[in-house]
């Protein structure tokens, strides 16, 4: 195989750019590539098996297998060797193909024959697009420089592919980016939203995989590598001296910068005919693809550094990335593999939208999302590799759904769903200052949640009669930096003042778990969200618990203060937390600063436990809010953030509705005041039941109050009552059945 050292690969890119460049269509084109590569390589089959779909390879292409056989063979993913070869995302390189595990004799080919086999993954930065395979008759493996010349022609083929090149009548490949996708996610923040695609970090596309010039892409690639690193040893100058974890990455950084081989393999590509960016891609495909199989955490992230180097190569290569002054469109959908909430906010309300590969439902993103009322949809695969700047884009945050480049039956479905909603939202305009009095007479206070200024304009806008929950977090978690007293107790004070005579509930510093703050220690914890979170860290730590508590303090300026302590699991913490809090008052009031007109102190209920306290605890809080979201996880046992079990259990089963009676009961008996606060509490249904168990006031993000009043006015408690009954009665799991047939009798 002498036409494969490094100046035969440059011959047989040197023909794959020409035969390329030829016109012809899709098939035409896939057709005369493995012919070259079978009369370059000398070898009696050159095949290609593209995906159909994520599990089935098929035949598009071959010169030396029979030719009924294209477009007729497929295999699943890990079948034969041409799909272990897909699967495991490496070359199979044999002398004795048949005696191979897992070898699979497909008999239309007419592969028989052939001994030797040799194949390499078809991919592009870890997306899978196919298998590129040469046959020979007689039983040797394929050498080294074999390998190396057709793992290159698969990487020009998925660059080529990228662009289209494959396209036409009767192609075998789909056009790439031209298709309708879907995505199936999960739901970060409700809503629906339509419009364009916006990317965070836009995907670096090579335009020109092949070298013109070898010396001159050796320049260029040079010359980027130098700016890498100066860049790089700029970031680890500026780091903070005592951020040890920040330094830490970056020494992992710049030592990935200045690897020698890292450099010299893409040299090599070079000098045997790939362009500076192709050669950065192909090395960067390859460390994908090792990342995919790495069981060890960090060797994981040593991986994605390299990744994220990468990047940042390639975009000093092309000039492309998020510098590029890409307009943003009038109506942009934000995508991106995740994003802090720093950059978020900078964003700010111009999004209609959000859709994140990676994420969590309790991540900074997402709390930033459900404070500017944005639709986001968090884990939704691979969308940053699929989507490209201004595409169409629909969100469904009530579903958890996509739609990319959408057809037209999709489009017009989801205008549909989208004009009943604004039509709904006229009807609820029409009821914003009325109470939410149901038929029965019972009435329910709602309220808004909040965490950003920018939120409290929704307060007379949505109808809320308060706020039931400011998240005080969000002012810690943009900062690089612990805030100062004062800009704390300024910020409080603007929330109070733009609250006027309604009541505002400030939760304290709700942090660990996935809410880790930029100066703050990441701690490797095996079950974050039962670990080191909320008031166990305030109480651990309590000097920024102190200097919050005297913020909100001072921002009441003799107005009534209104603080809840977060995730409190049992009678000790709370009394804690509340003596720090009483203990602040009175070193204020020795200050001679004006106190609090009127203090409540409360908690949080978000673990079965403290709903088992002792009535102490009942007797001494001035108020208690559920906090749905974590204690529906934890009394289910149930991860949030796990989709194969967070829908498993209903929030409207009889078991969590018996023990939410069980709190409303306790808090009766002392007289406390009760609400409930999380998403269910803005679900009309779930809003519903809430009230026939005996619960009187729902907090909830603004655009929620409307539905969630209009479905209180519109029923009786008392009967809905009944008919939870009922259900427990007839032995039913979830009373949602049985209350959905009564309002629909109702409602008919």
């Amino acid at each position: 195989m002498s036409n494969t050292t490094g100046s035969g690969s440059r011959r047989l890119l040197g023909r794959l750019r020409q035969t390329l460049a030829e016109p012809g269509e899709g098939q035409e084109r896939l057709d005369r590539i493995v012919k070259l590569i079978a009369e370059e390589m000398a070898t009696h089959v050159c095949s290609i098996y593209l995906f159909r779909d994520a599990e089935t390879l098929e035949l598009c292409a071959t010169e030396g297998l029979k030719a009924a056989a294209v477009h007729e063979t497929r295999m699943r993913m890990g079948e034969g060797l041409v799909g272990r070869v897909a699967q495991l995302a490496k070359p199979i390189n044999t002398a004795n193909a048949p005696a191979e595990r897992g070898f699979r004799y497909m008999p239309e080919t007419g592969e028989e024959i052939y001994s030797a086999f040799l194949g390499v993954p078809i991919q592009r930065l870890g997306e899978r697009l196919g298998v590129l395979v040469v046959q020979s008759r007689e039983a040797r493996a394929y050498s080294e420089d074999d390998l190396y010349a057709l793992e290159v022609v698969a990487m020009v083929l998925a660059e080529m592919a990228e662009l289209g090149a494959f396209i036409g009548e009767g192609a075998a490949l789909a056009a790439r980016h031209q298709q309708p996708v879907a995505f199936r996610g999960t739901i970060g923040q409700e809503g629906t939203a339509e419009g364009h695609v916006y990317l965070h970090e836009p995907r670096v596309v090579v335009t020109n995989p092949f070298a013109d010039d070898a010396e001159a892409e050796l320049h260029r690639l040079r010359e980027a590598v130098d700016a890498l690193r100066v860049s790089v040893d700029e970031m680890l100058i500026s780091a903070p001296l005592g951020d040890g974890d920040q330094r830490e990455v970056l020494e992992a950084y710049r030592m990935f910068a200045n690897s020698k081989g890292w450099l010299r393999r893409m040299e090599e590509d070079i000098s045997r005919g790939l362009s500076a960016e192709a050669a950065v891609e192909k090395e960067q495909s390859t460390a994908r693809a090792r990342l995919q199989q790495v069981p060890d955490a960090y060797l994981r992230e040593r991986l994605q550094d390299l990744d994220d180097l990468s990047n940042r190569l390639l975009r000093l290569l092309t000039g492309q990335g998020r510098d590029t002054g890409a307009e943003m469109p009038d109506d942009p959908i934000l995508v991106a593999r995740n994003i802090g909430p720093g950059e978020l906010l900078a964003y700010g309300r111009s999004l209609r939208g959000i859709v994140l590969e990676e994420g969590s439902v309790g991540s900074h993103a997402a709390i930033v999302a459900r404070a500017l009322a944005i639709p986001l949809v968090i884990h939704a695969r691979r969308i940053t590799t699929e989507a490209l700047n201004g595409d169409r884009i629909l969100v469904d945050g009530e579903q958890g759904s996509v739609h990319l480049r959408p057809e037209d039956t999709v489009l017009s479905a989801f205008r549909d769903k989208i004009a009943m909603q604004a039509e709904a939202m006229q009807r609820y305009a029409s009821i914003r200052d009325k109470p939410a009095t149901a038929t029965c007479g019972v009435t329910i206070g709602l309220h808004m949640n909040a965490g950003l200024m920018a939120d409290l304009p929704s307060l007379d806008g949505s109808g809320a009669e308060g706020v039931g929950l400011f998240r005080t977090e969000l002012q810690f978690l943009i900062r690089n930096h612990v805030p100062r007293r004062g800009e704390l107790a300024a910020l409080y004070a603007r929330v109070l003042d733009a609250a006027g005579d309604k009541r505002v509930a400030f939760r304290t510093l709700d942090i660990g778990s996935d809410k880790v703050l930029p100066y703050m220690k990441r701690l490797d914890e095996p079950n974050p969200a039962l670990g080191w979170r909320a008031i166990r860290v305030g109480l651990d730590k309590p000097g920024v618990m102190r200097m919050q508590l005297q913020a909100l303090i001072r921002a009441a300026r003799g107005r009534p203060l209104t603080v809840m302590f977060p995730f409190v699991a049992q009678f000790e913490e709370y009394k804690a937390a509340r003596q720090a809090l009483l203990d602040e008052i009175n070193r204020e009031e020795k200050l001679g600063h004006v106190l609090p007109s009127k203090l409540e102190i409360g908690a949080m209920l978000e673990t079965p436990s403290l709903a088992f306290a002792p009535k102490q605890f009942f007797d001494m809080a001035d108020f208690i809010s559920i906090g749905g979201n974590d204690l529906k996880q934890f009394f289910f046992a149930a991860d949030r953030e796990n989709e194969m079990v967070r829908r498993r259990y209903d929030t409207l089963n009889v078991s969590f509705l018996t023990f939410l009676e069980q709190i409303v009961r306790r808090c009766a008996e002392s007289n406390v005041h009760l609400s409930f606060c999380g998403e269910d509490a803005g679900r009309p249904i779930e809003a519903l039941c809430f009230a026939a168990m005996g619960l009187r006031n729902l907090s909830m993000r603004p655009a929620s109050i409307g539905p969630v009043k209009n479905m209180i006015r519109r029923t009786s408690i008392a009967e809905a009552r009944a008919v939870i009954d009922q259900a427990i009665e007839n032995g039913d799991q979830s009373v949602r059945p049985a209350i959905m047939e009564w309002l629909r009798g109702n409602w008919a």
